[in-house]
């Protein structure tokens, strides 16, 4: 039986703590690791953005939005990675096409 493909986005919050070469080097792993594993479609950088709440003494983080279309395993494995990645304050990962 084939895999039924679902359309997501993944929101991402990026620390700024580092420099602004440490923060391009994580959108673009994020980008090549959703790339490598799904058909990947717009990405949004929403850029440097105020929290709403202090998160690890941060007030501010670096938004960026991927738009995805993948195997449903692939989406449980992103917010695992995310989970474990040094720099990424917070992170969600939904499907798009509920229905």
């Amino acid at each position: 039986m084939p895999t039924v493909k679902g359309s997501y986005e993944a929101v991402f919050i990026f620390s700024v703590k580092a420099e602004e070469e440490a923060v391009a080097a994580m959108v673009e792993k994020f980008k090549t690791l959703v790339a490598e594993n799904a058909e990947i479609g717009e990405i949004d950088e929403w850029g440097k953005r105020r929290l709403a709440y202090p998160i690890d003494d941060e007030t501010e983080g670096y938004y960026v939005l991927y738009n995805f279309v993948s195997a449903p395993e692939f989406p449980a494995e992103l917010e695992r990675i995310s989970k474990i990645t040094e720099g990424v304050l917070r992170s969600m990962v939904v499907r798009k096409d509920c229905k």
